[in-house]
């Protein structure tokens, strides 16, 4: 048999990459980070000027702050920008609202779903996911800087039997990045010690599709036919080097915060643990009032931000996280998310899937409830979390799962920028009210439609610490007020519309503002039957 030596030094990487073409890269935060070859190209076009022009084509959010895809983030070295998210890329958030990049966002789900369909030889990806936000052409086009809107969409607006779709065309893949745990002499990858398998394997075989080049950094290589032909995630097939790292330690770390825990693959499981509790705050009394929306064996989606922060360890305090089952867009089903610069990976999961497959459940409206942040939120109901001011973070995989959840519970505090408050005496009292109001007349840009979600006949709450709004026919209803808040000074002063105020508006729960544990899981395993209408 003839031998096939793929293995090259990561100083040769460069010379695979041309001028002015696309590069794809795959990662959630800093899991599936190639850091040593990421930081090759960074060097190379410091010292050499070399490559340039590239266009950055990549899913998820792939930072964590400094490292990533923030070694790309040079005037020169990338042109354009194809990705979803930006919230820990703070560099490349810069360079996109400077316009020195042209930056196009879309979905995450629908970026996984490109990646496997333009592997299959289609032209493009269609879904329903992004209608009425701001990746329709009809509004932006996912064109999210004056560059880009300079340029054609690369969305498309169809008409299918009838109804609307989004089409999201091809980006031909001249190079891509990868990277494994293991390879054999050929390039058969496992990824034993990897915390996700993301879109890796897609990833290759749309760059195959085009002749591009696959380029996959591992920790060792075995002799060819060693590796167990079930544990392959990407066959030597697609693969056409590999890059050993020297540095393991600080430049294929699992995930940010370790080099490696088995507790994050599942092959070992960590002793039975609850989260850490969190003192009483806004945030918290948010946090549980959203709690209340479970029911037992309900399929969750916990957003970033207070969501995350709170919703999770409020379950786990109350006793709830055993009878509810946590998913993550990246993959991860079951056991403990967790936050930060290490989201997307969870301690003890029951399954970790590939990435486009757990979007094709969330968007088949696999998940029951998605508990997600909002940055603003007009009379219609409609939420921004990817725009803020001029500075564009993305929308991740938050338009993709809050269109197609059948309950969606937006979590924020009704402002931002020093707000403070007292919950004594189970109530609330408001200190000093935030600077930046969150309920506004137009928002900077459209990340959730309220009237798609309307023709979906969805239910949507939003949970402030002091009020709770339903989406309804007539736009956004009060129909909570939280103990000691005046409705017309604390809340309905500090919006710019006046939203209706239901018939029945009932105080929130005195539990939630109280520092003991509201003992809710006897009523919670009382809600024996789902009570989330299906919807359209």
């Amino acid at each position: 048999m003839q031998k096939h030596d793929k293995k090259v030094d990561v100083s040769e990487v460069t010379e695979l990459i041309q001028a002015n073409s696309t590069l794809a890269v795959c990662g959630f935060s800093m899991m599936g980070a190639c850091e040593d070859i990421l930081q090759e190209i960074e060097r190379s076009y410091l010292n050499e000027g070399h490559p340039s022009g590239l266009t950055l084509l990549h899913a998820a959010g792939h930072s964590d702050r400094k490292n990533g895809i923030e070694h790309l983030a040079h005037e020169g070295l990338v042109d354009k920008i194809i990705g979803s998210h930006w919230g820990l890329a703070p560099t490349w958030a810069s360079v996109i609202s400077e316009n020195k990049v042209e930056a196009h966002c879309l979905s995450q789900g629908q970026l996984t779903h490109l990646f496997r369909d333009m592997a299959g030889g289609k032209p493009g990806t269609y879904s329903k996911a992004g209608i009425g936000t701001f990746l329709d052409p009809r509004i932006e086009g996912g064109r999210v800087n004056e560059r880009a809107k300079e340029k054609d969409s690369l969305v498309e607006l169809l008409h299918i039997k009838g109804e609307e779709y989004l089409f999201y065309n091809q980006v031909p893949i001249d190079v891509c990045i990868l990277r494994g745990t293991t390879a054999d002499e050929y390039g058969n990858i496992t990824m034993e010690e990897e915390a996700l398998k993301l879109e890796a394997l897609s990833v290759a075989q749309a760059a195959k599709r085009f002749n591009g080049k696959v380029i996959v950094q591992v920790k060792q290589v075995v002799k060819r036919g060693s590796l167990p032909a079930r544990d392959v995630v990407i066959p030597g097939t697609c693969v056409d080097y590999i890059v050993v790292t020297e540095n393991s330690i600080d430049n294929h770390k699992q995930i940010s915060s370790a080099v490696f825990n088995p507790m994050i693959t599942g092959a070992m499981k960590a002793p039975d643990e609850r989260m850490k509790e969190k003192e009483l705050s806004v945030r918290k009394v948010i946090g549980r009032r959203a709690a209340l929306e479970l029911f037992p064996d309900a399929i969750v989606n916990l957003g970033t931000g207070i969501p995350g922060d709170t919703v999770g360890p409020v379950c786990s305090e109350e006793g709830l996280l055993d009878h509810i089952h946590l998913t993550i867009e990246s993959g991860a089903i079951g056991g403990i998310p967790l936050g930060g610069t290490d989201f997307g990976a969870a301690r003890n999961p029951e399954a970790i899937i590939e990435h486009p497959y757990q979007f094709d459940y969330y968007n088949g409206r696999g998940v029951d409830v998605t508990f997600m942040g909002g940055a603003e939120v007009d009379q219609n109901g409609s939420v921004n979390v990817s725009k803020f001011g001029k500075m564009t973070t993305g929308c991740g995989g938050f338009i993709d799962i809050t269109q197609n959840a059948k309950k969606v519970v937006f979590c924020f505090t009704f402002s931002a920028g020093g707000l403070q408050a007292d919950i004594t005496d189970h109530s609330l009292n408001i200190v000093q009210e935030g600077k930046y109001h969150k309920f506004v007349d137009q928002l900077h840009q459209i990340t959730f439609s309220g009237a798609f979600s309307q023709n979906k006949k969805q239910n949507i709450l939003y949970i402030t610490e002091r009020a709770v709004f339903e989406l309804t026919e007539k736009g956004l209803e009060i129909i909570e007020v939280a103990p000691g808040i005046d409705l017309e000074r604390d809340v309905l002063d500090h919006m710019a519309f006046k939203p209706s105020i239901s018939a029945n508006l009932k105080t929130m729960e005195a539990f939630l503002f109280n520092p003991d544990k509201m003992n809710i899981l006897d009523a919670f395993l009382e809600k024996r039957t789902k009570t989330v209408s299906i919807g359209g």
